[in-house]
């Protein structure tokens, strides 16, 4: 048996993959498996598989999995894989019409997707979900999460996506839930060029009233030209070591006259924001460089531009949410620019092959937020606000990848090196906050009162209505190596051994600076004449930049009043690393024809660690808790498949998992997340989680693309990371993690795919199809927390876990129900196609109540509907997709509610969105 049978590293689909349309181009009716010789000419690379149906996605992971066949022949990698898989092809992900993988992910059985591109497997959270490309980690952008988020990779620089829902020692130790592997496009087998542009629309966002602010001229294409760099003065002043408290006034000043310049603090109305846009560039050439060698090379660039607006209501209560302490509405404005980049050289021969992949992709969002609301408990008709901020955040990612993949007879040998690096930075994260306190003018003892007027308080007598700007900068870089080795002994039988080193750091600041007027006592006079001496009030309605000497407030004139500066954050600058090793070793054995067994074990070291930078300053921080994780472990894994027919297969799998804390979830420093509006600090006492995985599966192929799948499983998590919120002293919620004892989840999953074959409707069905694809998952996890229970958070460490967790509390992200389905009607011999597409998802915990009840979203039903067509015109090829998303208005709901009383957390409208887009091959 040929080693050409891999799931991983052969390539598959050629052509298919830099052409979609092509991929229905068939001989073969539909419905009906290909012979046992074309299957063994196509895994030996004599068949070009662009040609059939069936041809599968091309998948590169670590380990380059191989397929042991008796007595029987499958081009099929889901069917034939010893592990649980899931493929999304280039012609599945098209068929949904996202325009980033993680929104297509969401059409996998199991998978929600939560946030900006986090993506949870079976309810279990980003952290129990590894993120590869390619086989290969990636570092992330994203300052709560250490896996990458799947929303900055458009669809148009990947060729596939494998989840893998069971384990195998080939993959790292963190897999809870399950690995998402990412393949980008590969070397094309004809020279083709792609041109595409799109257009879109949503119903409460293009062409209505927005904000904005100005930022500067390359802002629509997602750049910076330099307005946004460190002011001459905060870069002198973080250059010294000092601490601002220690510096002159005069130097307070100077900083605080460059840190709010009014180009990007001054919040503008938008009378009518823009339709949204995007447009990408493809092409790709191969050649003959040798006998049976050929070098191929893919480019592709791409930018998008879109606009979202969200009128979101945001509130906090008493415990038993009977009683509003806050309640606030905040409009916001946000202007996403994707851009990408993808170049690759492949050089491939019979018996090796070799890829070098580069990836750019740099994703901005401009924000600009108007709030307005009241905090009732800090007067009698409370004390309302209006909150501006200004906002900018840029994510980038660069990565180079080198995998080689090698055939010696029996010997197959891969080789994988990479390093990435990911920057994320935020300057000018600006907020000005006016307070009107509604204290009336004659009130006693209040003199020249302005409580009936909104005013810029720039005191220290309250941490509510506080004025601030913050410089956020985030880099990771990651290095990795790692090496396969294949044997095949037999038909029967063959071994894998492998090794892998990972490197990962990070340094993120965040440097934040509150403004404070300093005033002296003045001496004036009353009605009568009489002199008497006090100290003003330092409140002030004109934006620090636009005050002038001479004007009177309370009396005091404003040239009295001396502008220094608070940082805010005690630990500004934290470092943090993570080393891994891991070797493993892995076999696939058929002990008789209908049986397959897959087992290995993987052993893990790794050394992690989140400290603050004491460099920072000249003088040692003080108070900050290290941590400094170093555990080793024997991960095992087995996956035994038996066909029990030529239709019907059945698996057992179970294994020992990990996952780690995030760095993000051990930093002591506040970090505002814009798409969940809420803060979050990290806890430095989290710890490993360990997982034991079972799983089994009945699977049933009807031919060709046709099954069903029913499976069960189960999971038991040690010491599981949880998110609880409390209120913020400040207003608003504050997020922070804790360990909690233990966790159980079991669940099943339903998946199936029919096709109708109506041809015998008439001409125009003649050779088109219905197909219907649908999966269902259910899922049910339960914490578990006795009297007596501890878990560790900050500042006193060891603390009653039952104050935090609830035994029988579902998992954070646990979504009970989760559903797909998809009705399309497809041409089967070229790109026509019209889906529907409809996903559902129960509601879920996003964070653990501390002392009140829980926050939960409720993401509900979504419909969709995407149609392409393909044409020729004057000889070009031209594909036509048109989107409608959203169509019954579902909105976004994150709430808690205790005893039929409801507060809203971060719910907002969603509009509806269409989009047309043409594409061109040439």
């Amino acid at each position: 048996m040929s080693n050409g049978m891999r799931v991983a590293g052969i390539l598959l689909l050629g052509t298919a993959l830099t052409s979609p349309s092509l991929a229905f181009a068939q001989e073969i009716p539909p419905g009906n498996d290909p012979s046992t010789e074309q299957a063994e000419e196509e895994a030996l690379g004599q068949i070009d598989p662009a040609e059939d149906l069936d041809a599968g996605p091309e998948i590169s992971v670590p380990g380059g999995d191989v397929i042991i066949v008796t007595g029987r022949r499958t081009r099929d990698p889901q069917r034939s894989s010893g592990q649980v898989l899931s493929i999304l092809s280039a012609e599945d992900i098209a068929r949904t019409g996202e325009g980033d993988i993680a929104g297509a992910l969401t059409r996998v059985t199991g998978l929600s997707v939560v946030g900006n591109g986090r993506v949870f497997v079976r309810g279990l959270g980003d952290r129990y979900s590894l993120a590869l490309l390619n086989g290969l980690p990636l570092p992330s952008p994203e300052p709560l999460s250490r896996v990458v988020p799947l929303d900055i990779f458009p669809t148009n620089v990947i060729a596939s996506s494998l989840v893998q829902k069971t384990y195998s020692a080939n993959f790292p130790g963190e897999f809870g839930g399950g690995v998402i592997n990412l393949t980008t496009r590969a070397v094309p087998e004809e020279s083709f060029l792609t041109l595409s542009a799109g257009i879109g629309l949503d119903t409460i966002t293009s062409f209505n009233d927005g904000l904005t602010y100005f930022g500067s001229d390359l802002d629509p294409f997602g750049f910076d030209n330099g307005n946004r760099d460190i002011p001459s003065n905060l870069q002198a002043f973080l250059d010294s070591g000092q601490r601002i408290e220690d510096t002159p006034i005069a130097t307070q000043e100077g900083i605080a006259g460059q840190i709010f310049p009014l180009n990007l603090v001054t919040l503008q109305k938008d009378n009518g924001l823009p339709p949204n846009f995007s447009g990408n560039i493809a092409g790709g050439t191969s050649f003959e460089i040798g006998d049976g060698t050929y070098l191929g090379v893919l480019a592709t660039a791409g930018i998008s531009n879109s606009w979202r607006n969200r009128n979101v209501r945001s509130q906090q209560a008493t415990q038993d949410l009977a009683t509003l302490t806050e309640d606030f509405t905040n409009f916001i404005t946000d202007n996403n620019v994707l851009v990408n980049g993808l170049l690759s050289f492949g050089v491939e021969a019979d018996d090796f092959t070799l890829r070098w992949t580069n990836l750019y992709i740099r994703d901005t969002l401009k924000t600009a937020r108007l709030a307005t609301g009241t905090r009732f408990l800090l007067g009698a008709d409370g004390f309302d606000f209006i909150n501006q901020n200004t906002a900018w955040f840029e994510r980038q990612l660069i990565d180079t990848q080198l995998v080689g993949e090698f055939e010696f007879d029996r010997l197959s040998v891969d080789l994988r090196g990479g390093f990435a690096q990911t920057d994320r930075e935020a300057p000018f994260d600006a907020t000005f906050s006016y307070t009107r306190t509604n204290v009336p003018d004659d009130t006693p003892d209040v003199i020249d009162s302005i409580g009936e007027q909104f005013a810029v308080y720039l005191n220290r007598a309250s941490d509510t209505g506080l004025s601030r700007v913050s410089f956020d900068d985030l880099r990771e870089k990651l290095r990795y190596a790692g090496a396969d080795f294949t044997y095949e002994f037999s038909d029967r039988f063959n071994a894998t051994i492998g090794g892998a080193y990972t490197d990962t750091d990070r340094r993120s600041s965040r440097r934040e600076f509150l403004p404070f007027a300093q005033v002296s006592p003045v001496t004036v006079t009353d009605a009568d004449g009489n002199p008497f001496t006090f100290t003003p009030d330092p409140q002030i309605i004109p934006i620090i930049g636009l005050r002038r000497p001479g004007d009177i407030i309370n009396g005091a004139s404003l040239a009295l009043l001396d502008i220094t500066l608070d940082e805010a954050n005690p630990f500004p600058v934290f470092d943090a690393a993570l080393e891994i090793f891991g070797a493993y070793g892995k076999l696939t054995y058929v002990p008789v024809d209908p049986l397959t067994i897959e087992a290995g074990v993987r052993y893990e070291t790794a050394d992690q660690s989140v400290q603050l930078d004491q460099s920072v300053f000249d003088t040692p921080i003080l108070g900050a808790t290290p941590t400094a994780l170093d555990n080793d472990y024997f991960l095992p894994g087995v996956t035994v498949t038996y066909l029990a027919s030529d239709d019907l297969q059945f698996r057992l799998a179970a294994s020992r998992t990990l996952a780690r804390p995030q760095f993000r979830e051990l930093v002591e420093q506040n970090y505002f997340d814009p798409e969940s509006n809420r803060t979050f600090r990290g806890n430095p006492f989290l710890i490993d989680s360990t997982l034991f995985n079972a799983e089994a599966r009945a699977e049933y192929y009807l031919g060709g693309p046709d099954k069903i799948s029913l499976a069960a499983f189960y999971k038991k998590i040690n010491d599981p990371i949880e998110a609880f919120v409390i209120s913020s002293a400040g207003g608003g919620f504050l997020t922070s993690y804790a360990n909690a004892p233990e966790a159980k989840l079991f669940g099943a999953e339903l998946e199936g795919q029919y096709s109708f074959d109506l041809m015998d409707l008439g001409d125009f069905f003649l050779t088109r199809q219905f197909v219907v694809r649908a999966n269902y998952t259910y899922t049910n996890s339960e914490i578990g927390v006795q009297a007596g229970d501890t878990t560790f958070v900050p500042p006193s460490g060891a603390a009653d876990a039952t104050l935090y967790f609830d035994d029988g509390d579902r998992l954070t992200g646990q979504s009970d129900h989760v559903a797909n389905l998809q009705l399309g009607l497809e041409d089967t011999e070229r790109t026509s196609q019209l889906t529907l597409l409809l996903n559902y998802a129960s509601d879920r915990v996003t964070s653990r109540g501390f002392q009140q009840p829980d926050v939960i979203e409720d993401p509900g039903l979504t419909v969709d509907l995407v149609g392409r067509q393909a044409f020729t015109v004057m000889g070009k090829e031209i594909e036509l997709e048109l989107e409608a998303r959203n169509i019954f208005g579902r909105d976004n709901f994150e709430f808690q509610e205790f005893n039929g009383n409801r507060i809203e957390i971060n719910s907002f409208e969603v509009g509806r969105r269409f989009s047309a887009s043409l594409s061109v091959d040439f």
